[in-house]
């Protein structure tokens, strides 16, 4: 029976198929579906239909078939074999020509040294001996040209092959021969019509299929505008035409972001203890450029959502258009909904780790979707920024969003005092450090900038740190030595934050982890 897709569910981690086809009742009233993907769950498989008839048995079967009936995958097979027999041809070329190569060479050699013989005795004719030579030194050109020339066809052919095996990858579970066949087994009604028509419904799960959240998050103004796409990979050996494509949220399964900072610690240097070392794994770079630019007056044009339908524990989105998905492993997008939220924007800077200003939104999801994790593409108007890592994010809820470096907020940190004291009477030795960072904002607004800096916490009773100043007084402090001042700075202004610090290290006791 021929039963082509008609609708397929998208799940985070697999897709149900959903078939449908029409036949007609006679004999036997065994009815298959051949030709089914080998990745179908075989306890997934659901058949229902309608008609004066009913269900008496469903088998499920796998064929295994000499060749695959994928069309385009035998194509792609058929290409493979044809361009390896090519190539084959074009290597015993390669090797004809390379036996005629070292042959001609032998011959000038052996006939060089026997012309120049006959020359010196008088036996030769210059004439005649010149006439041979250029012949052997022509057919020895020639074979060379084609050999580059049979050398490059080589190339190009293996490079053929290589994009055919790609393409063979791509489509690896459809380039397997085997199927699976379900039979339906239908039993008439005792008052069917003889050539009465039934129609069957088949559905089944089937894994190596998946859609994953990726978004667009573009800042206008204050307002952050997040356009939600739904990216759907699937290479489960079976090409999905256009039909009603559904994805849903149930079942579910390059970061960027600002600086964090680590507790600094103070302790006592204690003996080295020499063990075999690893390779030291290879840090992660993150970080992105850009900042905003004054956005085109023309309103953006809106892209098609998809249809929302909420469930108890999930949500199913039915996009605008149908979309054809083949099994070539390659994402298909499509647009599930176009959002915007409006945004309290700030900066937060570390200068101890970095001079950069991080421009971050938080912004509340006033929206009915639940939005799910994945990657995001940050712009600022029309400038692409870098990506982020964009969490779940739940109607309501409130998030952060780190939006890239602005270079128009400047950031310094240096080191303007630093002192160290012998062993006074008591035997204890000082360490003073003080900093000074300044923040410019050369942007057209006001700013709100976070400062993160810290002073260093003793793990050691024999080490202390002492009077500890800040201007102006930070608005947070944790036991872990972090600081965190919030300047408020207007357009082209200037603030600035110090920090100074004294460490008292006892007698005969040597510092671990200081810096400057």
């Amino acid at each position: 029976m021929d039963a082509p897709i008609v609708a397929v569910t998208v799940y985070p981690h697999n897709a149900r198929i959903t078939r449908r086809g029409r036949a007609k009742l006679g004999d036997g009233n065994r009815f298959a579906v051949s030709g089914l993907p080998l990745t179908l769950q075989q306890d997934s498989v659901r058949v229902s239909g309608s008609g004066p008839a009913s269900i008496a048995g469903v088998e499920i079967a796998t064929e295994h078939l000499p060749r695959t009936d994928d069309p385009e995958v035998r194509t792609l097979l058929d290409r493979q074999r044809e361009t390896r027999a090519r190539r084959d041809e074009v290597a015993d070329a390669q090797a004809v020509e390379e036996s005629r190569a070292e042959l001609l060479g032998s011959l000038s050699r052996r006939s060089g040294g026997a012309f120049a013989k006959a020359l010196s005795s008088g036996t030769a004719e210059p004439d005649r001996v010149a006439q041979v030579s250029g012949a052997l030194a022509e057919q020895y050109a020639g074979v060379l040209a084609r050999r580059r020339e049979l050398t490059e066809r080589h190339a190009e052919l293996a490079e053929e092959l290589a994009a055919i095996d790609r393409a063979l990858q791509a489509r690896q579970a459809a380039a397997a021969p085997d199927r699976v066949t379900v039979t339906v087994d239908l039993d008439p009604a005792a008052d069917a019509p003889e050539d009465a028509e039934v129609e069957l419904e088949l559905s089944y799960v089937v894994s190596d299929a998946w859609w994953e959240a990726n978004y667009d998050v573009r800042l206008r103004e204050n307002a952050v505008a997040v356009t939600w796409h739904g990216m759907v990979t699937q290479s489960t050996g079976e090409d999905w035409p256009e039909c009603e494509l559904a994805l849903s949220t149930a079942r579910p399964a390059s970061t960027v972001g600002v600086p964090e900072l680590e507790p600094w610690f103070l302790d006592r240097v204690k003996p080295v203890r020499h063990f075999a070392q690893s390779a030291p794994a290879e840090p992660g770079s993150v970080g992105y450029g850009g900042a905003p630019r004054e956005l085109l007056a023309a309103a953006p044009m809106p892209q098609q959502a998809a249809a929302l339908e909420q469930g108890a524990t999930a949500a199913t989105y039915r996009p605008a258009r149908p979309i054809a998905v083949p099994a070539d492993a390659v994402a298909h997008r499509t647009t599930l909904a176009e959002l915007e939220f409006e945004a309290e924007l700030d900066y937060l800077t570390a200068p101890l780790l970095g001079e950069e200003a991080y421009l971050r939104a938080v912004v509340t999801n006033t929206s009915e979707h639940t939005l799910r994790q994945g990657r995001a593409s940050v712009f600022h108007g029309n400038d692409f920024t870098g990506a982020i890592w964009l969490k779940g994010w739940a109607p309501g809820e409130e998030t952060e969003l780190a939006l890239g470096v602005d270079d128009r907020v400047r950031v310094e940190r240096k080191l303007v005092r630093r002192g160290a004291s012998k062993g006074t009477l008591s035997g204890t030795r000082k360490r003073e450090a003080e900093y000074r960072i300044t923040v410019e904002n050369h942007t057209a607004r006001q700013a709100t900038v976070t400062v993160l800096d810290q002073v260093p916490v003793s793990r050691d009773d024999a080490i202390k740190v002492r009077e500890v100043h800040a201007t102006p007084e930070p608005v947070q402090r944790t036991e872990m030595g972090e600081l965190t001042w919030r300047l408020d700075l207007a357009a082209g202004a200037t603030g600035e934050v110090t920090l100074a610090f004294r460490v008292d290290v006892d007698r005969g006791v040597e510092v671990s982890g200081w810096r400057e």
